[in-house]
C-alpha cells in the first residue's frame, strides 16, 4: 500500500540548515506531483514547495523562496526538502504528501491524497 515515511527532522538555531526526507512505498515519487507542508501549533496546514512529476519544475511559498529547495532522488524513491538559513516562523510539524493528478492548487491540502506522519522541525531564536 502507499505510504510516505518523513526523517529529518530536529532542534536547531537560527540560521542553520536541515534536510529532511521523505521516502515512499507503494508508488514512485517520480509518477506524482510531490509536496511538502508544514503546520505550527494553533495555525492551518499550509504548503512549503511541490515538485512536478517526472520534472525540475518547482513551486515554493514566498516566505521560503530563495531559502528552502525540494528535489527528489528517483533510485532511492524519497523527495528532499533542503532547509536552509532557518528562521524561528520555521518552526512546525512537517508533511510530505502525494497530490492527486489534475490538482488545481498547489498549496492547497485538499489536493493531496496521501501524507506522512509528520516530522518535528524546532529552529530556535
Amino acid at each position: 500500500q502507499v505510504q510516505l515515511v518523513e526523517s529529518g527532522g530536529g532542534l536547531v538555531q537560527a540560521g542553520a540548515s536541515l534536510r529532511l526526507a521523505c521516502t515512499g512505498s507503494g508508488f514512485k515519487v517520480d509518477d506524482y506531483d510531490m509536496g511538502w507542508f508544514r503546520q505550527a501549533p494553533g495555525k492551518e496546514r499550509e504548503g512549503v514547495s511541490m515538485i512536478i512529476r517526472r520534472s525540475i519544475t518547482k513551486y515554493f511559498r514566498d516566505s521560503v523562496q530563495g531559502r528552502f529547495n525540494i528535489r527528489r532522488d528517483v533510485s532511492k524513491n524519497l523527495v528532499y526538502l533542503q532547509m536552509s538559513n532557518l528562521k524561528p516562523e520555521d518552526t512546525a510539524v512537517y508533511y510530505c504528501a502525494r497530490r492527486r493528478p489534475l490538482g488545481s492548487n498547489w498549496a492547497d491540502f485538499s489536493d493531496y491524497d496521501y501524507w506522512g506522519q509528520g516530522t518535528q522541525v524546532t529552529v530556535a531564536a
